[in-house]
């Protein structure tokens, strides 16, 4: 692979914007991409990639390099000549690259690659925390599989066409995919490719979206004519999934205290022909009071630590603190509180996250059933996912239901 000055330049401008402004890797490398017309497909995924590569393995980089934070930009070009070493690819005569010690990056490689802190590149404290959690052997398998690169997959939007046809559309814009055993609308890209810009996606035919998070609201069991509130919808991929499932029919409900997402569902909402999805932003308390006792199935799909899509976001890595952790345990537990409450007597409750720890998950749902909010739910079935057992993200679900009012 022959090294291109003003591709690699990209690459090193974007990672000073992760590492010393605080940035976020998917808006910066977005932005990159814009900055040249004339880059081509290989070009752009280039700085994708090696971006994300770097951001993913930076504690073993700066450990080879011996380079600490905040990172100058000769620094920077070391992570990169670390990089590419490792790849076998062979640096240039550039000024930023001179007296690489190439050797030395190989020897430093094989002798930390011996510590996990350092082959899967993690701080300490969450190394630490993941063993707590999961224990030594389920941890490291469970981390090497989160520092893989993540699939591309789709969800065939059943309002429009199924996955049968959706693939068939795809092959005529020269995207090849496969059907993944297990789930029910996935299809999984053969090779990465830029999908947003077919016809097939400006068509609706289909959303984005790990095969993980495709079982969430399956698990629900919704069915049409149903009145449904997704809790904290976002974006709302669970909530255009859940139309599909009521094949339009009934009502959902898609609440979040950011407008500016639910802006962005109504958009998706509109492109997938989803039509009975009402988006509420919660400004003030009444708007989920309102909800109260009125609804056949609730989703929340609670804020967490994401450490379940680390591979997608390896970013997080490095932002993530061990007090956001306490704090989100806290506000996993007021939303199950409150928003337990919009569901109706024999009506359905689905918990989930893309996390992996268990005290997040599972513990946050017993803990749940132990307090007075919780007392007339019953747990009928939780799903989890692992990374290293399923080859997608980390996923929780639990399934309840409410007994009695």
């Amino acid at each position: 692979m022959r090294l291109h000055r003003n591709l690699v330049f990209a690459v090193i401008d974007t990672l000073n914007a992760i590492f010393n402004e605080n940035k976020y890797a998917d808006k910066e490398i977005a932005k990159a991409l814009k900055r040249d017309k004339r880059w081509g497909s290989r070009d752009r995924s280039f700085i994708a990639e090696t971006t994300y590569d770097i951001v993913r393995w930076k504690r073993l980089y700066a450990e080879i390099a011996d380079v600490k934070q905040p990172f100058s930009r000769p620094n920077l070009f070391r992570l990169f000549a670390v990089w590419a070493t490792l790849r076998g690819i062979e640096l240039p005569d550039w000024k930023q690259l001179e007296e690489t010690p190439t050797r030395r990056i190989k020897g430093r490689f094989d002798e930390l690659n011996q510590t996990r802190k350092y082959r899967e590149s993690i701080p300490d404290w969450l190394d630490e925390l993941g063993v707590e959690e999961l224990g030594e052997e389920k941890w490291t398998k469970e981390l090497a599989a989160l520092n893989q690169q993540a699939p591309v997959v789709l969800r065939a939007n059943t309002l429009k066409n199924n996955k049968k046809s959706l693939q068939q559309s795809l092959f005529e814009e020269h995207i090849e995919t496969h059907t993944i055993k297990g789930y029910t609308d996935a299809l999984e890209l053969d090779e990465r490719a830029n999908v947003f810009s077919t016809q097939a996606f400006k068509n609706g035919l289909f959303e984005v979206q790990d095969a993980s998070s495709q079982l969430v609201a399956e698990f629900l069991e919704v069915e049409p004519g149903m009145r449904v509130v997704d809790t904290c919808a976002g974006a709302g991929g669970k909530s255009l999934h859940l139309a599909a499932l009521m094949e339009n029919k009934g009502q959902i409900i898609a609440l979040d205290i950011y407008e500016n997402k639910l802006k962005e569902l109504k958009r998706r909402a509109k492109r997938a022909k989803a039509h009975n999805i009402d988006t509420r932003t919660i400004d003030t308390t009444k708007v989920v009071k309102k909800l109260y006792g009125t609804a056949d199935r609730v989703l929340i799909d609670a804020p967490c630590s994401g450490l379940g899509v680390l591979s997608r976001n390896p970013d997080a890595k490095w932002k993530l603190q061990p007090e956001f952790i306490d704090n989100i345990r806290k506000t996993q537990a007021e939303i199950l509180d409150r928003y337990s409450k919009i569901v109706k007597e024999n009506g359905k409750m689905v918990y989930a996250t893309c996390s992996i720890l268990p005290s997040e998950n599972q513990k946050q749902v017993e803990a749940f059933l132990q307090r007075e909010e919780g007392k007339d739910f019953r747990l009928l079935n939780q799903k989890i996912v692992l990374a290293h057992e399923s080859g997608y993200d980390g996923f929780y679900m639990a399934l309840l239901e409410k007994t009695k009012s």
